[in-house]
């Protein structure tokens, strides 16, 4: 696939390809067609061979050349298949138009500082699992860890020190950079405001902009309540201290924690009776 693409990449050979596309043709015809001389025609051709698109047989004094559809279609199937992959619903794309359509609003409306101060943003989730396990997953960094950043993103150093006053340190990387060779892709800072085990966790967070300044505040409440099969779970956020350049991160916000919470459902409905939990992320808690 790859040799084709590439035999395919060069315009003059596409140019041959769609001439034989009409009809067989003799080298002569095509390159007096393609407005080329006969001997880099020729070279064009034979390159198409080897790839297997076109074929040739000599009549008389004659080579005459001819395209074979068969690669064409199976390079077709190829790239439709790659676009049905793009375009699933609920896929990374989707996500990645609906932040596009966020963020063209955001920039749009930051204009001064102060902008966004008082945007509020709710979540609710039922959870599997008892609330001392769900404080478990909120609070403790190795579980936190699991699933405190959207789907294309990984938890790449955390301090959560569940107290009053505590210290709060999220730092996040490409899902696929293993290594750690790309750009950190966000890092935020905060502090722990209120702490009522199994009932209500309160800190806020500020992300940070590539100069260190803080890109806004977010007062996170999260709320605990016991049901019949597991946890519910309230989390409402309050914007404050937004700055122009906050745009980017606020208009992620709905999209990246609703993906969060999601992923922490998954994880406590994969075994709500978890009880202990290692993870290779640096994390640091002092509680």
């Amino acid at each position: 696939m790859d040799v084709l693409l590439s035999a395919l990449a060069d315009p003059a050979r596409w140019r041959l390809v769609s001439l034989l596309a009409e009809r067989p043709r003799p080298v002569g015809v095509l390159a007096e067609l393609a407005e080329a001389r006969q001997p880099q025609t020729t070279k064009h051709l034979q390159t198409l061979e080897r790839t297997g698109v076109v074929t040739s047989q000599r009549t008389g004094q004659r080579r005459i050349y001819a395209l074979r559809p068969g690669p064409l279609r199976e390079l077709a199937a190829a790239l439709g298949r790659l676009a049905d992959t793009a375009e699933q619903a609920g896929g990374p794309r989707e996500t990645y138009d609906r932040y596009g359509a966020s963020l063209h609003a955001e920039r749009l409306a930051a204009e001064e500082p102060g902008w966004a101060d008082g945007r509020s943003f709710s979540f609710r989730r039922s959870l599997t699992g008892r609330p001392e396990l769900v404080w478990r997953h909120l609070t403790e960094p190795s579980l936190l860890a699991r699933w405190w950043t959207p789907h294309d993103l990984r938890v790449s150093e955390l301090v959560f020190e569940a107290r009053e006053g505590g210290r709060i340190v999220q730092e996040y990387r490409d899902v696929e950079d293993a290594d750690g060779l790309d750009l950190v892709a966000g890092r935020a800072e905060g502090v722990v405001d209120d702490v009522r085990p199994g009932e209500r966790l309160a800190y806020r967070l500020s992300p940070l902009l590539p100069d260190g300044g803080l890109a806004f505040t977010a007062h996170a409440a999260l709320d605990l309540r016991p049901t019949g099969t597991g946890t519910d779970l309230d989390v409402h956020w309050r914007i404050t201290d937004s700055t122009v350049d906050s745009a980017d991160f606020i208009a992620g916000i709905e999209i990246s924690f609703g993906q969060s919470l999601d992923k922490l459902a998954a994880t406590l409905a994969a075994d709500p009776h978890d009880t202990d939990s290692t993870d290779s992320t640096d994390t640091r808690s002092t509680q």
